[in-house]
């Protein structure tokens, strides 16, 4: 009968209005049914558990929930014109990601003007041609939504592996192209989710890491558990050759992946173990290169504790980048087939400098580096010799591509008000050319200012907070204060396609650099996991007192919005200081720590957050947990929660968890759950999917913070 009731309703949302008020009719309260579990003497209750299951009557009350919000996001009448003004702009650009070098050429992700899909790209002797077009693959396949995920070329860029998924759930299938044609040559092959492909020397066969077929017998927790290094011929079914379910390698952890690497024109390979999401390896070098057979003697080089968080190599060195004894990273070089006790640093580690990543040309090892929160470039030559390069932007490296046969670099750059473009490094000449990949259209960067700020956390801690807005003096305004924080990953400002639509409709943006993340190097990632996980929403609050204090914006201007990982941020920082902000985003975010673990990549992430199998865990976990701080009686700020049916890193019932949380207390302020129906966590979402959340993300903030052209009809 509930079912029924709830279709009813969700079919008359989606209709109509209230008779009586001509308003949208409030949407349907959640049932709860309450489990109470003891945690180490303590007493939790998780009042909807029952979502967990995704049943009928769970996916109806989602789907209600999306269509009374959609009802009333559609009733903020600028919205509209927002979205074709945003849409309109962003149409004009051209653009272009994940630059992969080999052969003399570049792959790349391209998205063209007025395309709503990345498709796959090729550049090669100053001209670019597409090679997969992703809107006449869906075309062929129904209609169906689907992207590209990762792609790997051979060594000498003939052939190009390409992981394709449906629907947002990223479940890749590996198909290769011929380079030349763009004929698709071997594949579809399933279950190849991850990108760590190697080819071989001569193109004619890889490696791919392959999960576990997943039937209906398996648990949710089983889908990235055991994953296996297939061997793949390109004209045979795949054959497992590396993993803690077969026997003979140095991979026994069923929750560590073994990534296969060949050392550039010779016989040996380089074995990278990584679990989960810690983003430390272990090494080993294998020869004879014979992992076909499984006949390989594995040496070790590094274990996790040597803190080496990526590898690079020629046919002579191994380039390690490391935390160990240096927080900000260094980078270490050993000959092929070396020990780590033969490793010599050749970037030291410097408390004003942050190493972010590496890569090899012919000529020598290209390292970005930050300094303060701005990219610079240095180069680490064949004859030993270690230069700065001034680069043509000052702003951030986004990208960092080489050919280990080509000299030079290829460098994506851009700023909080300089769009992106794509730079060729010249070592011969020492100048950098500009790549023609990038489309942008006219643009007044002069019409928008950039602040650099910085928040005293409640420690004392300096936290960097960048602010964009209009140009002219500062004076309160609509705010989105955005925030991550998590894994170690750094998220430095960067140029928004969308922020001079926010920018012009009154909707200034910043960014608050949370410990958690990697901005400021390991320790910072440190400062903000596990028991000190607290920081980073305490320094998202200090990020917010700040812009109040200093005039940028109001506790009844302010939203705050995390997405992901964020989650924590965003629903801690809105339950512990609810005074601060008028509204809340929470996008596909982890807002039910305690139950984390039972999804699909819930095992993966326990390194970075922790179990509650573990008393010290639980107690973090549960502090990091959004549902578990919602009381009744507290007015905490709006929100807007979103979610996609089809993700499997965040699901969808932990949003809805939450919207049921908030919609029990009295009087509560309103909230949002929308639900994305044929969308996953929002890797390779369309363009025209990702805008209208953004246009519903600006009508709900102009809303809440009281523009009146922006209420609800």
């Amino acid at each position: 009968m509930r079912r029924k009731i709830l279709a009813a309703f969700l079919s008359s949302v989606a209709s109509g209005v209230s008779a009586q008020s001509g308003l949208p009719s409030a949407p349907p309260k959640a049932v709860p049914h309450p489990v109470t579990e003891a945690y180490f003497g303590m007493q939790v209750t998780d009042r909807y558990r029952s979502m967990e299951s995704k049943d009928a009557e769970t996916i109806i009350w989602m789907k209600a929930q999306d269509a009374w919000s959609r009802s009333v996001l559609d009733r903020i009448t600028p919205r509209e014109a927002f979205l074709a003004k945003m849409t309109t702009f962003s149409a004009a650009f051209g653009k272009v990601g994940g630059i992969w070098a080999a052969g003399g050429k570049l792959f790349y992700f391209d998205r063209a003007p007025g395309k709503d899909v990345f498709s796959l790209g090729v550049f090669e002797n100053g001209h670019k041609r597409i090679l997969l077009d992703m809107a006449a693959f869906m075309a062929a396949h129904g209609g169906t939504p689907y992207a590209i995920d990762w792609l790997q070329s051979s060594h000498d860029g003939a052939k190009i592996a390409v992981g394709i998924s449906a629907g947002g759930s990223e479940d890749s299938s590996i198909t290769v192209f011929d380079v030349a044609t763009g004929r698709a040559i071997a594949g579809p092959i399933d279950r190849a989710a991850d990108d760590g492909v190697d080819w071989s020397e001569d193109g004619s066969s890889l490696f791919f890491i392959r999960s576990q077929p997943f039937g209906p017998a398996s648990k949710p927790t089983d889908k990235y558990r055991n994953e296996a290094t297939d061997y793949w011929d390109l004209k045979s079914e795949p054959r497992a050759v590396l993993g803690a379910a077969l026997p003979g390698g140095p991979i026994t952890d069923p929750d560590e992946e073994g990534f296969l690497r060949h050392v550039p024109h010779r016989s040996e390979l380089l074995l990278m173990g990584v679990t989960g999401v810690k983003p430390e390896r272990r090494l080993w070098w294998g020869k004879p290169a014979d992992p076909r057979a499984q006949r390989v003697t594995w040496t070790p080089i590094a274990a996790y504790e040597d803190g080496i968080t990526n590898v690079e190599m020629n046919r002579t060195t191994l380039f390690l980048m490391t935390h160990k004894d240096a927080p900000r990273f260094k980078i270490l070089a050993l000959p092929i087939g070396g020990t780590l006790a033969q490793a010599k640093t050749i970037i030291p580690p410097s408390d004003s400098q942050l190493v972010e990543g590496e890569v090899v040309a012919a000529d020598g090892l290209y390292i970005s580096v930050r300094r303060g929160i701005y990219s610079q470039l240095l180069r680490f030559s064949n004859d030993g010799k270690v230069s700065e390069i001034a680069l043509p932007v000052h702003g951030s490296i986004e990208n960092l591509a080489a050919d280990v046969d080509e000299p030079g670099a290829v460098v994506m750059l851009d700023g909080s008000k300089t769009p992106v473009a794509h730079y060729r490094y010249d070592p011969a000449r020492k100048a950098f050319d500009v790549l023609p990949l990038d489309i942008h259209p006219a643009f007044e960067p002069d019409r928008y200012a950039v602040s650099d700020l910085e928040a005293i956390a409640r420690d004392g801690s300096k936290i960097p907070l960048t602010v964009v807005g209009p140009a002219g003096a500062i004076q309160p305004r609509a705010m989105i204060l955005t925030a991550y924080g998590a894994y170690g990953r750094s998220d430095f400002p960067y140029f928004d396609f969308n922020m001079p639509t926010f920018v012009d409709a009154g909707i200034s943006m910043a960014k608050c650099t949370v410990r958690g993340g990697g901005e400021l190097g390991e320790a910072w990632r440190l400062a903000g996991k596990g028991k000190d996980k607290p920081n980073t929403w305490r320094d998202a609050i200090a990020c917010a007192e700040t812009l109040i204090a200093k005039g940028y914006t109001t506790p009844a201007l302010l939203t705050i919005e995390g997405t992901s990982a964020g989650g924590i941020m965003v629903g801690r920082a809105a339950t512990e200081r609810p005074d601060l902000f008028a509204a809340a985003i929470d996008r596909v975010g982890d807002v039910n720590m305690l139950r984390a673990e039972t999804m699909p990549a819930g095992p993966a992430n326990i390194p970075e957050f922790g179990t509650v199998t573990d008393p010290q865990g639980f107690k973090d976990l549960y502090e990091m947990d959004v549902i578990q701080h919602v009381k009744l009686g507290v007015q905490y700020p709006a929100f807007l929660i979103t979610a996609g049916l089809n993700d499997a890193r965040v699901e969808p019932w932990t949003g809805a968890k939450l919207a049921a949380m908030l919609e029990e207390n009295p009087a509560h302020r309103p909230v949002l759950y929308r639900l994305e129906q044929q969308d996953g966590h929002g890797l390779g979402s369309a363009k025209s999917t990702r805008e209208a959340e953004q246009a519903d993300i600006a009508a709900f903030v102009l809303w809440q913070t009281g523009a009146p052209a922006w209420q609800p009809r």
